[in-house]
């Protein structure tokens, strides 16, 4: 699965974890270059390059998929994680894994969002 972990993600405690099991993971707080950006950009990105946009920053980003919603503006997919401290790494990792193996195909993703 092709997946963009939004900055508040450790890249160690999270992004490795998932690179192990197959994915295809960008996370933002590995790439300088994209640091910075807004949270629609954040989403923007994680639709143009079809990943599954993964975030601990449900507050903004579960307003702004219902806006897309509303809109009728498919994204490639979005994880909210309202429950876990950061630091929480394999737990993080198993939610996001039980969520991936719930709808394994890339295209299931398109415009859905969940939350843990």
């Amino acid at each position: 699965m092709r997946l963009l972990l939004d900055a508040n993600l450790s890249p160690r405690g999270v992004a490795v974890k998932l690179r192990a099991s197959g994915h295809d993971v960008l996370a933002l707080a590995e790439a300088p270059a994209l640091e910075g950006l807004s949270d629609p950009q954040v989403l923007e990105l994680a639709t143009a390059e079809e990943r599954v946009l993964v975030t601990r920053n449900s507050r903004d980003f579960a307003p702004l998929a219902r806006e897309w919603a509303e809109a009728q503006r498919p994204h490639a997919g979005l994880i909210l994680i309202w429950t876990l401290d950061h630091s929480r790494f394999a737990e993080i990792v198993v939610g996001i894994e039980r969520y991936l193996e719930r709808w394994p195909s890339q295209k299931q993703w398109r415009g859905l969002t969940v939350a843990f």
